[in-house]
């Protein structure tokens, strides 16, 4: 599978499944930007390089495979005229009456503010509405991040609520803001929104 692309400043923006030969890459973003992501990301066991090493990236891509073998998750990577810059994820999807989940996402500083993140997200929420049969989607994002909250709010996901020492982040318990976005939000999709104005065009 592979959604896209789309061309935006920082350059042509696709998603497709992550590959084994990603670690290389992978960790060297994600070494290189220590700095700009762990204020955003949860605290995890372990330490940062050693979660961010080449040899990490194994156990990772097999847990994504299982996640989206089993229907749970959507796990893509973020490629950017063929290479590799970030990852976004649809996670904890639950069908029936539901049919929701959430939306995740980073991307490298070589490419923040070119409009890849916002690229992305509408391709996913575009691919999961549609071919994905969700009708829900919802982000949880700290306070402080305005440039996540910039590409949500762009995209039309509205505040839906605070969610109090929601997350553990960077050394602390951290409150959260909740967004959301359904079908009814998005009759069109929100790649024809991006293109209608002028955010991004197609490759």
């Amino acid at each position: 599978m592979r959604i896209g692309p789309l061309r935006v400043p920082a350059g042509e923006v696709a998603l497709r499944p992550p590959r084994l030969l990603d670690g290389g890459a992978w960790s060297r973003i994600r070494l290189r930007d220590r700095r700009y992501l762990e204020q955003w990301e949860p605290v995890a066991p372990g330490t940062w390089e050693d979660r961010n090493a080449g040899l990490a990236w194994l156990p990772q891509w097999g847990t994504l495979r299982g996640l989206a073998r089993r229907g749970a998750s959507i796990p893509l990577v973020i490629t950017v005229d063929g290479e590799l810059a970030g990852q976004i994820t649809v996670g904890g999807i639950v069908r029936g009456a539901l049919r929701s989940g959430w939306v995740g996402y980073w991307v490298g500083t070589h490419v923040a503010g070119g409009g890849v993140a916002t690229a992305a997200v509408a391709m996913l929420v575009d691919h999961c509405f549609g071919v994905g049969g969700l009708h829900r989607l919802e982000a949880t994002v700290r306070p402080e991040n305005a440039a996540s909250l910039r590409v949500l709010q762009k995209l039309g996901f509205r505040q839906e609520g605070i969610f109090r020492r929601y997350l553990d982040v960077d050394g602390d318990w951290r409150d959260h803001q909740c967004l959301a976005l359904t079908t009814e939000d998005a009759p069109g999709g929100l790649v024809e929104r991006l293109l209608a104005e002028g955010r991004a065009s197609l490759a």
